[in-house]
């Protein structure tokens, strides 16, 4: 079935939206905590040298960040890439010391918690994000769409379990 893209991607975006609006952040946060916890633990020594890989990338990057500030870049968009890296470096943070301890763990409340502030304001960057790069968040989202043919509408669901790999970075706001 074909569906024309921004069928679907205004109504994706308003649903994320309003998931992370400030009056709904809380309860978001209590569904990715619960989603967490029902989810299989992965110990694998790859995931904890995958996670060290991407904490030095995102190191890399924060510093041309600073780099592209000192040389004049515009510091609303610069910012944005700062937050998202700083999430992404914060999961794989995460990550790391959950395949580093000696038992198994989840993400805790408080690093969901860091993780989605860390996002920042995610209805201006998905209003901003490239076409391809909203893919990306989808996909990193584990975004599912399901087409029902009886009501012509189309179900979507996301999957945010440890296991889905690193935030992807978008340009936007902050």
């Amino acid at each position: 079935m074909y569906l024309r893209e921004d069928a679907l991607t205004d109504p994706i975006d308003t649903w994320l939206a309003a998931a992370f609006a400030p009056h709904h952040v809380e309860s978001t946060i209590t569904a990715m905590t619960a989603m967490t916890e029902a989810q299989p633990m992965d110990h694998s020594p790859a995931a904890g040298t995958a996670a060290q890989t991407i904490i030095t990338e995102c190191d890399a990057k924060l510093e041309r960040f600073r780099a592209a500030l000192d040389a004049g870049a515009d510091p609303a968009v610069v910012t944005g890439w700062i937050a998202q890296t700083q999430a992404e470096r914060a999961r794989a943070e995460a990550g790391l010391r959950a395949n580093t301890g000696t038992a198994p763990r989840r993400m805790s409340r408080a690093e969901i918690t860091t993780l989605v502030n860390a996002l920042g304001d995610i209805t201006a960057v998905l209003c901003d994000a490239d076409p391809a790069e909203k893919a990306e968040v989808y996909r990193q989202l584990g975004l599912r769409l399901n087409y029902q043919p009886e009501t012509q509408t189309v179900r979507a669901a996301i999957d945010l379990s440890a296991h889905r790999g690193v935030m992807v970075r978008v340009r936007g706001g902050t």
